[in-house]
Protein backbone atom coordinates (compact mmCIF):
# COMPACT_ATOMS: atom_id res chain seq x y z
CA UNK A 1 0.00 0.00 0.00
CA UNK A 2 1.03 3.25 -0.52
CA UNK A 3 -1.15 5.86 0.45
CA UNK A 4 -1.54 9.66 -1.06
CA UNK A 5 -3.27 12.17 1.04
CA UNK A 6 -5.60 14.69 -0.30
CA UNK A 7 -6.43 18.17 0.82
CA UNK A 8 -9.80 20.35 0.30
CA UNK A 9 -9.82 23.55 -1.83
CA UNK A 10 -12.18 26.58 -0.81
CA UNK A 11 -16.10 25.67 -1.45
CA UNK A 12 -15.87 21.97 0.39
CA UNK A 13 -16.55 24.08 3.57
CA UNK A 14 -20.02 23.14 5.22
CA UNK A 15 -21.35 24.15 8.39
CA UNK A 16 -20.81 21.67 10.96
CA UNK A 17 -17.50 20.04 9.77
CA UNK A 18 -15.27 18.61 12.30
CA UNK A 19 -17.95 18.56 14.90
CA UNK A 20 -18.16 15.17 15.19
CA UNK A 21 -14.10 14.78 15.14
CA UNK A 22 -13.82 17.24 18.02
CA UNK A 23 -16.77 15.88 20.27
CA UNK A 24 -14.73 12.71 19.89
CA UNK A 25 -11.22 12.86 19.32
CA UNK A 26 -9.11 14.21 21.86
CA UNK A 27 -5.79 14.87 18.96
CA UNK A 28 -8.46 16.48 16.67
CA UNK A 29 -10.24 18.73 19.82
CA UNK A 30 -6.49 20.23 20.22
CA UNK A 31 -5.88 21.14 17.13
CA UNK A 32 -9.66 23.09 17.13
CA UNK A 33 -8.15 24.55 20.60
CA UNK A 34 -4.78 25.92 19.21
CA UNK A 35 -6.63 26.90 16.41
CA UNK A 36 -8.71 29.29 18.59
CA UNK A 37 -5.56 30.67 20.34
CA UNK A 38 -3.30 30.94 17.03
CA UNK A 39 -6.31 32.80 15.20
CA UNK A 40 -7.40 34.76 17.93
CA UNK A 41 -11.45 34.18 17.39
CA UNK A 42 -13.02 30.68 17.51
CA UNK A 43 -12.87 29.38 14.47
CA UNK A 44 -14.67 25.90 16.10
CA UNK A 45 -17.86 27.90 16.81
CA UNK A 46 -17.89 29.75 13.19
CA UNK A 47 -17.41 25.65 11.62
CA UNK A 48 -20.02 23.53 13.84
CA UNK A 49 -22.34 26.62 14.14
CA UNK A 50 -22.04 29.00 10.97
CA UNK A 51 -23.65 31.03 9.77
CA UNK A 52 -23.12 29.70 6.14
CA UNK A 53 -22.10 33.39 4.96
CA UNK A 54 -19.59 34.30 7.70
CA UNK A 55 -17.67 30.12 7.08
CA UNK A 56 -18.05 30.58 3.40
CA UNK A 57 -15.79 33.68 3.71
CA UNK A 58 -12.38 33.17 2.10
CA UNK A 59 -10.22 34.38 5.36
CA UNK A 60 -12.45 32.25 7.17
CA UNK A 61 -13.05 29.37 4.75
CA UNK A 62 -9.56 28.70 4.00
CA UNK A 63 -8.07 27.97 7.64
CA UNK A 64 -11.39 26.32 8.23
CA UNK A 65 -10.47 23.71 5.87
CA UNK A 66 -6.60 23.46 6.98
CA UNK A 67 -7.43 23.21 10.66
CA UNK A 68 -10.52 20.64 9.74
CA UNK A 69 -7.83 18.40 7.13
CA UNK A 70 -5.25 17.77 9.79
CA UNK A 71 -8.02 17.02 12.55
CA UNK A 72 -8.94 14.33 10.23
CA UNK A 73 -5.84 13.08 10.11
CA UNK A 74 -4.97 13.13 13.15
CA UNK A 75 -8.36 11.62 14.81
CA UNK A 76 -7.36 8.67 11.67
CA UNK A 77 -3.87 8.42 13.75
CA UNK A 78 -5.53 8.13 17.04
CA UNK A 79 -7.73 5.48 15.76
CA UNK A 80 -5.21 3.37 14.26
CA UNK A 81 -6.24 3.48 11.06
CA UNK A 82 -2.72 4.62 9.44
CA UNK A 83 -0.95 2.18 8.69
CA UNK A 84 2.98 2.47 9.50
CA UNK A 85 4.88 3.91 7.32
CA UNK A 86 2.25 6.03 5.85
CA UNK A 87 1.03 7.79 3.92
CA UNK A 88 3.59 8.70 1.52
CA UNK A 89 2.72 11.22 -0.48
CA UNK A 90 0.50 14.41 0.21
CA UNK A 91 -1.17 17.13 -2.15
CA UNK A 92 -4.09 19.65 -1.67
CA UNK A 93 -6.44 21.48 -4.55
CA UNK A 94 -5.69 25.67 -3.81
CA UNK A 95 -4.99 26.50 -0.02
CA UNK A 96 -5.14 22.32 0.34
CA UNK A 97 -1.21 22.53 -0.63
CA UNK A 98 -0.76 24.33 2.56
CA UNK A 99 -2.78 21.54 4.14
CA UNK A 100 -0.39 18.95 2.97
CA UNK A 101 2.94 20.77 3.59
CA UNK A 102 1.55 21.10 6.40
CA UNK A 103 1.04 17.35 6.53
CA UNK A 104 4.65 16.58 5.40
CA UNK A 105 6.24 18.51 8.43
CA UNK A 106 7.60 21.61 6.00
CA UNK A 107 5.62 24.07 8.59
CA UNK A 108 4.00 22.75 11.88
CA UNK A 109 0.70 23.71 12.49
CA UNK A 110 0.44 26.71 13.65
CA UNK A 111 2.85 28.28 11.16
CA UNK A 112 0.96 26.37 8.88
CA UNK A 113 -2.14 28.08 10.01
CA UNK A 114 -1.33 31.43 10.03
CA UNK A 115 0.59 30.94 6.18
CA UNK A 116 -3.37 29.67 5.03
CA UNK A 117 -4.70 32.66 7.25
CA UNK A 118 -3.01 35.07 5.70
CA UNK A 119 -3.53 33.89 2.25
CA UNK A 120 -7.14 34.02 2.98
CA UNK A 121 -7.37 37.24 4.15
CA UNK A 122 -4.89 38.96 1.32
CA UNK A 123 -7.03 37.00 -1.27
CA UNK A 124 -10.76 38.00 0.07
CA UNK A 125 -8.91 41.44 0.54
CA UNK A 126 -7.71 41.40 -3.65
CA UNK A 127 -11.50 40.04 -4.00
CA UNK A 128 -12.77 43.38 -2.57
CA UNK A 129 -10.58 45.64 -4.35
CA UNK A 130 -11.96 43.57 -8.13
CA UNK A 131 -14.52 42.83 -9.95
CA UNK A 132 -13.67 39.41 -10.94
CA UNK A 133 -15.77 36.25 -11.68
CA UNK A 134 -14.99 32.61 -12.32
CA UNK A 135 -17.00 30.10 -14.85
CA UNK A 136 -17.16 26.44 -15.50
CA UNK A 137 -16.28 24.40 -18.82
CA UNK A 138 -17.65 21.08 -18.64
CA UNK A 139 -17.07 18.48 -21.40
CA UNK A 140 -14.28 20.77 -23.03
CA UNK A 141 -10.56 20.41 -24.26
CA UNK A 142 -8.41 22.08 -22.77
CA UNK A 143 -6.72 23.92 -26.21
CA UNK A 144 -10.73 24.91 -26.63
CA UNK A 145 -10.81 26.29 -23.34
CA UNK A 146 -7.76 27.93 -23.93
CA UNK A 147 -8.82 29.87 -27.44
CA UNK A 148 -11.66 31.00 -25.67
CA UNK A 149 -9.34 32.25 -22.85
CA UNK A 150 -7.59 33.87 -25.08
CA UNK A 151 -9.96 35.53 -27.02
CA UNK A 152 -11.63 37.02 -23.71
CA UNK A 153 -8.69 38.08 -22.05
CA UNK A 154 -9.54 35.97 -19.16
CA UNK A 155 -7.09 32.67 -17.70
CA UNK A 156 -8.01 29.15 -17.45
CA UNK A 157 -7.82 28.60 -12.81
CA UNK A 158 -8.35 25.34 -12.53
CA UNK A 159 -7.88 22.16 -14.36
CA UNK A 160 -10.08 19.66 -12.29
CA UNK A 161 -10.26 16.59 -14.53
CA UNK A 162 -10.64 15.63 -17.99
CA UNK A 163 -13.76 18.36 -19.16
CA UNK A 164 -13.90 20.26 -16.27
CA UNK A 165 -11.91 23.45 -16.48
CA UNK A 166 -12.23 26.59 -14.54
CA UNK A 167 -11.99 29.89 -15.91
CA UNK A 168 -11.34 33.05 -14.10
CA UNK A 169 -10.93 36.46 -14.62
CA UNK A 170 -12.80 40.45 -15.06
CA UNK A 171 -16.28 39.77 -14.04
CA UNK A 172 -17.56 41.39 -17.69
CA UNK A 173 -14.98 39.55 -19.96
CA UNK A 174 -15.59 36.24 -17.93
CA UNK A 175 -19.57 36.66 -18.95
CA UNK A 176 -18.81 37.53 -22.18
CA UNK A 177 -17.28 34.11 -22.51
CA UNK A 178 -19.55 32.38 -21.26
CA UNK A 179 -22.28 33.58 -23.55
CA UNK A 180 -19.88 33.28 -26.69
CA UNK A 181 -19.29 29.74 -25.77
CA UNK A 182 -23.08 28.95 -25.30
CA UNK A 183 -23.45 30.54 -28.63
CA UNK A 184 -20.60 28.01 -30.67
CA UNK A 185 -22.24 24.78 -29.07
CA UNK A 186 -20.00 24.33 -25.76
CA UNK A 187 -23.25 22.66 -24.08
CA UNK A 188 -22.31 23.59 -20.43
CA UNK A 189 -20.59 26.47 -19.47
CA UNK A 190 -22.19 27.39 -15.88
CA UNK A 191 -21.30 30.84 -14.29
CA UNK A 192 -20.02 30.61 -10.59
CA UNK A 193 -21.12 31.90 -7.61
CA UNK A 194 -17.51 33.41 -6.30
CA UNK A 195 -16.42 36.43 -4.35
CA UNK A 196 -13.57 36.70 -7.10
CA UNK A 197 -11.39 35.68 -9.75
CA UNK A 198 -9.12 32.97 -8.25
CA UNK A 199 -5.67 32.24 -9.38
CA UNK A 200 -6.04 34.64 -12.48
CA UNK A 201 -4.09 38.02 -12.62
CA UNK A 202 -6.46 40.20 -10.33
CA UNK A 203 -4.94 38.34 -7.53
CA UNK A 204 -1.79 39.99 -7.92
CA UNK A 205 -2.01 42.16 -5.11
CA UNK A 206 -2.17 39.12 -2.67
CA UNK A 207 -0.03 36.99 -4.42
CA UNK A 208 3.10 39.87 -3.83
CA UNK A 209 1.98 40.61 -0.55
CA UNK A 210 1.59 36.60 -0.05
CA UNK A 211 5.62 36.73 -1.02
CA UNK A 212 6.45 39.13 1.52
CA UNK A 213 4.84 37.59 4.47
CA UNK A 214 6.46 34.39 3.55
CA UNK A 215 9.64 35.88 3.85
CA UNK A 216 10.09 35.44 7.08
CA UNK A 217 8.08 31.86 7.36
CA UNK A 218 10.88 28.92 7.78
CA UNK A 219 9.86 26.40 5.67
CA UNK A 220 11.79 22.76 6.04
CA UNK A 221 12.18 19.52 3.46
CA UNK A 222 9.08 17.82 3.58
CA UNK A 223 9.42 14.12 4.73
CA UNK A 224 6.51 12.60 2.34
CA UNK A 225 6.52 13.44 -1.30
CA UNK A 226 4.25 16.71 -2.04
CA UNK A 227 3.21 18.09 -5.77
CA UNK A 228 2.31 21.52 -6.38
CA UNK A 229 -0.60 23.13 -8.13
CA UNK A 230 2.14 25.12 -10.40
CA UNK A 231 3.50 21.96 -12.51
CA UNK A 232 1.15 19.23 -11.53
CA UNK A 233 4.74 18.09 -10.61
CA UNK A 234 6.92 16.85 -7.16
CA UNK A 235 8.88 19.68 -5.31
CA UNK A 236 11.09 19.18 -2.74
CA UNK A 237 13.48 21.85 -1.74
CA UNK A 238 12.59 24.55 0.86
CA UNK A 239 13.25 27.74 -2.07
CA UNK A 240 10.58 25.85 -4.70
CA UNK A 241 8.17 25.07 -2.26
CA UNK A 242 8.02 28.74 -1.07
CA UNK A 243 8.02 29.97 -5.01
CA UNK A 244 5.08 27.38 -5.65
CA UNK A 245 3.13 28.84 -3.09
CA UNK A 246 3.71 32.21 -3.92
CA UNK A 247 2.93 31.30 -7.71
CA UNK A 248 0.19 29.51 -7.09
CA UNK A 249 -2.09 32.54 -6.42
CA UNK A 250 -2.16 34.09 -9.73
CA UNK A 251 -1.50 30.41 -11.72
CA UNK A 252 -3.50 27.75 -13.37
CA UNK A 253 -4.08 25.17 -10.73
CA UNK A 254 -3.22 21.61 -12.23
CA UNK A 255 -5.08 19.12 -10.39
CA UNK A 256 -5.41 16.54 -13.01
CA UNK A 257 -2.11 16.38 -13.35
CA UNK A 258 -0.78 16.46 -9.54
CA UNK A 259 -3.13 13.40 -9.45
CA UNK A 260 -1.62 11.79 -12.65
CA UNK A 261 1.92 12.41 -11.19
CA UNK A 262 1.24 10.87 -7.76
CA UNK A 263 -0.14 7.84 -9.50
CA UNK A 264 2.71 7.69 -11.72
CA UNK A 265 5.03 7.92 -8.58
CA UNK A 266 3.23 4.98 -7.01
CA UNK A 267 0.38 5.79 -4.92
CA UNK A 268 -2.28 2.79 -4.89
CA UNK A 269 -4.62 4.48 -2.32
CA UNK A 270 -6.20 8.18 -2.42
CA UNK A 271 -7.53 9.07 0.92
CA UNK A 272 -9.24 12.49 0.55
CA UNK A 273 -9.11 14.30 4.00
CA UNK A 274 -12.03 16.96 3.73
CA UNK A 275 -16.36 17.45 3.60
CA UNK A 276 -17.78 16.64 0.15
CA UNK A 277 -16.03 14.08 -1.27
CA UNK A 278 -15.16 16.66 -4.07
CA UNK A 279 -11.58 15.49 -4.80
CA UNK A 280 -13.21 12.17 -4.27
CA UNK A 281 -15.02 13.03 -7.82
CA UNK A 282 -12.40 14.55 -9.66
CA UNK A 283 -10.33 11.06 -9.58
CA UNK A 284 -13.17 8.84 -10.34
CA UNK A 285 -13.68 10.96 -13.30
CA UNK A 286 -9.96 11.29 -13.80
CA UNK A 287 -9.59 7.48 -13.29
CA UNK A 288 -12.46 5.29 -12.53
CA UNK A 289 -9.87 2.32 -11.39
CA UNK A 290 -7.83 4.13 -8.71
CA UNK A 291 -8.99 3.71 -5.42
CA UNK A 292 -10.11 6.33 -3.50
CA UNK A 293 -11.43 6.72 0.40
CA UNK A 294 -13.27 9.85 1.64
CA UNK A 295 -13.07 10.93 5.59
CA UNK A 296 -14.80 13.82 7.10
CA UNK A 297 -16.40 13.14 10.18
CA UNK A 298 -15.65 10.81 13.17
CA UNK A 299 -18.23 7.75 11.77
CA UNK A 300 -15.45 7.99 8.57
CA UNK A 301 -12.93 7.93 10.59
CA UNK A 302 -14.05 5.08 12.79
CA UNK A 303 -15.99 2.80 9.93
CA UNK A 304 -14.13 -0.33 8.12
Amino acid sequence: MAIALLFSGQGAQKVGMGKSLCEHSATARVLYDEAGRVLGWDLAKVCFEGPEAELTQTKVCQPALFVHGLAVLAALREAGRVPTGEPRFALGLSLGEVTALTAAGVFDFATGLRVVAERGRLMQLACEQTTGGMAAVIGEERAAVAALCAEFGIEAANFNAPGQIIVSGEKAKVEAAVAAAKARGMKKVVPLNVAGAYHSQLMEPARAAFAKFLESVPFAAPKLTVFTNTTGQAVSEPADIRAALVKQVVSSVLWEDCMRSVAAAGATEFWELGPGGVLAGLARRTEKAWVVKSFAEFADVTAG
